[in-house]
């Protein structure tokens, strides 16, 4: 159990969240692993007084999480294409990345976001554990190193390539347990006046927009700016930019740079007023916020129940980790769901862990007749629900989580 902040040290932590009990989000089950007993672990989240870093408060192994026939594989979706591609293209122009400079993506899964850095001209290579999908990196032509970051690795790359002009960590950096160790590497691994650019979902945003079902067991970390900036210091480096992101339900992209090497944008001062008139990470905020989740999981399981009572078919949309957290602290099984649709091949022919919903492919939803689909991807709707055009026609509706259950259609 963690009784010490992994960025300031403080063991001064209260816990404001209990999510239950719950198998890793990403952990899909044959069928043949149906009747075998699943691990489950706690899912609960503190927060440092100190230092503002809301934290699990129990660490699963990463050989656990990434190791095993991982499941996840970076949005491909249009919306997502557009994100990698913008990314890539704004910091090649606005660092003045030249052709020839070294991208270092840190848990860089099948490449998205280095393929969009190589139309830019730009070196790359990524860096992640997930055996399965390096394969598939490989087969897309993106150097992919099978290895967790590590100082180690770190000057594996200096030796062997060069050092970096950017590093970046999308999605990663809240994942990490050791971040004074990554860190370590970050500063082996990045040039003079290199970058370190790292994406992640904003606790704010999770707070404001009871977004609970991003808590999950690969996610160590829910950060604010603040203790970005107090860990940053720790390794001779500050935060020199800081800008808003839609993806994910809301992210923040963080910008670190060697002390002095860039201008400080006066967005990072913004940032840091706003968390401190905002009070996220007071325990009468997060008390509040609590009662919040639990409210919203009686009136999910009200509304679902009803349909079913009506002679209604639900089914899901998409299975993302988040959808996972979703479905074990509401305890919606298969006594509510038909089963859940996705695109990945890596899930179809699955079952969720620990509610062993089956996965199954997008055209079971019209061969099923099924009348409702909870979108678990929500931050994906508008996307999901223009895709699923035929299933509106047919008088099918949407059923919208978070923040508040809502019926669409």
């Amino acid at each position: 159990m963690v009784t010490r902040c992994r960025i300031c040290g403080s063991n001064n932590l209260f816990e404001f969240l209990d999510l239950g009990f719950t198998p890793p989000a990403d952990q899909f089950l044959r069928e043949d692993q149906l009747s075998r007993p699943e691990t489950y672990y706690p899912l609960k989240v503190l927060m440092c007084k100190e230092c503002s870093l809301a934290q699990l408060s129990y660490v699963v192994p990463g050989e656990v999480l990434y190791r095993r026939d991982y499941p996840y594989e970076s949005s491909m979706t249009q919306s997502g294409q557009l994100h990698w591609d913008e990314f890539a293209e704004s910091v090649c122009k606005n660092y003045s990345i030249k052709e020839g400079d070294l991208v270092v993506d840190i848990g860089s899964n099948v490449g998205v976001l280095l393929g969009s850095f190589e139309k830019q001209g730009a070196n790359t290579l990524g860096i992640d554990p997930a055996s399965n999908i390096v394969r598939i990196a490989e087969k897309r032509g993106i150097e992919t190193w099978d290895e967790f970051f590590s100082p180690r690795i770190a000057k594996k790359v200096v030796k062997e390539k060069k050092t970096a002009s950017v590093i970046t960590a999308t999605n990663v950096f809240a994942h990490v347990d050791d971040l004074k160790s990554f860190m370590e590497a970050v500063d082996i691994l990045m040039s003079k006046n290199g970058v370190f650019i790292f994406e992640a979902p904003y606790f704010g945003n999770l707070v404001n927009f009871l977004e609970y079902d991003t808590i999950y067991h690969e996610h160590l970390s829910y950060l604010l700016l603040e203790p970005i900036i107090k860990l940053a210091k720790q390794f001779g480096m500050e935060v020199s930019d800081v800008l808003e992101r839609d993806i994910h339900g809301g992210s923040f992209r963080v910008f670190i740079s060697r002390i002095g090497e860039r201008a400080i944008n006066q967005r990072v001062a913004s940032f840091l007023k706003r968390e401190k008139d905002s009070e996220w990470s007071c325990p009468k905020s997060l008390s509040k916020f609590s009662k919040k989740v639990k409210r919203n999981r009686e009136e999910l399981v009200s509304m679902l129940n009803s349909l079913k009572i009506s002679g209604k078919k639900v089914a899901a949309v998409s299975a993302p980790a988040k959808g996972m957290t979703l479905l074990n602290y509401c305890r919606i099984g298969t006594e509510t769901l038909e089963f859940v649709t996705e695109k990945s091949k890596l899930k179809i022919g699955r079952h969720c862990p620990g509610v062993h919903i089956p996965v199954v492919g997008d055209d079971s939803l019209i061969a099923n007749r099924i009348d409702y689909a909870l979108l678990l991807a929500w931050n994906f709707s508008e996307e999901i629900m223009n895709n699923l055009k035929e299933f509106k026609e047919n008088g099918g509706k949407f059923i919208i989580p978070i923040p508040h259950p809502i019926i669409i259609g």
